[in-house]
Formats: C-alpha cells, structure tokens, sequence
C-alpha cells in the first residue's frame, strides 16, 4: 500500500535539520522507489546555491513537494521519477552536467545539496537493505 504522511507527520517532518531531513529521504525513497520534484511544461524545477551551481529539488512525497510549488516554483507540480530511472539516467546525467541536488527543500529551508554521486551511494546503501 502507497505510503501517504499525515498532516502532524508532514509538520513535524517540516521541523526536522537539513541532515534529518536527508536520511528520512533516502529511507523513504528507498521503501517507495519514487523520487518525487516539481515539473512544468517548460521542463523540471531547478535551484541555484550562492555560488550559482544548479540542483534539482526532490522530495520523497509529492505533498512535501506541492509545499514547495509556489514563489520561484508556482505552476509547477509534483511530478514521480521511478528509482530505477532515478539511478540509472538521473544520477548519471546529473554528474555530467555538474549539477547538485536539493534534497528535501521545504518553504523555509533549502535543503542539502548534495553531489548525485553521493546521494546514488547513500540510496543504493539503503535499497541493499530491500533485497
């Protein structure tokens, strides 16, 4: 059965660190084999750190994500990616590009950029824990 969070989980998710954040993602990830972000018909939402390096933003549900869809990100929506094309396509592309990952942005905070390299290694840690 589909995971859906509660609204006191979202919250108290809401309130966690960035660190926190990230390892409740890749363990929800890993259990759901969806990568969620935003999408428009223009393409897939992207963020900028100070240094002005590009990341793409993900959440492990989409309601974390629809959070999310508003200011620079309004008319997007959520959109699934599967972990399989997640970590075959994405995390490569991502590493040829040179761009970063956000993982887990909330309305107030944004998020870990993290290398996709990293994140690959630290999903695929976790899905070994699935087989």
């Amino acid at each position: 059965m589909a995971w859906m969070p509660t609204d006191k989980e979202i919250a108290a998710v809401l309130q966690l660190d960035g660190p926190k954040r990230y390892s409740y993602w890749v363990k929800k990830v890993a259990d759901q084999q969806v990568v969620w972000s935003l999408w428009q018909a223009d393409g897939w939402a992207l963020a900028a750190d100070d240094q002005g390096r590009q990341l793409v933003p993900v959440w492990p549900h989409e309601k974390f994500a629809e959070l999310c869809a508003r200011d620079v990100w309004a008319g997007y929506a959520p959109k699934a990616i599967e972990i399989e094309a997640w970590m075959e396509r994405w995390i490569p592309g991502m590493q040829r590009d040179t761009i970063l990952v956000a993982v887990f942005p909330t309305p107030n905070d944004r998020g870990v950029a993290v290398d996709p390299a990293k994140l690959g290694e630290d999903l695929q840690e976790e899905l070994s824990n699935y087989e």
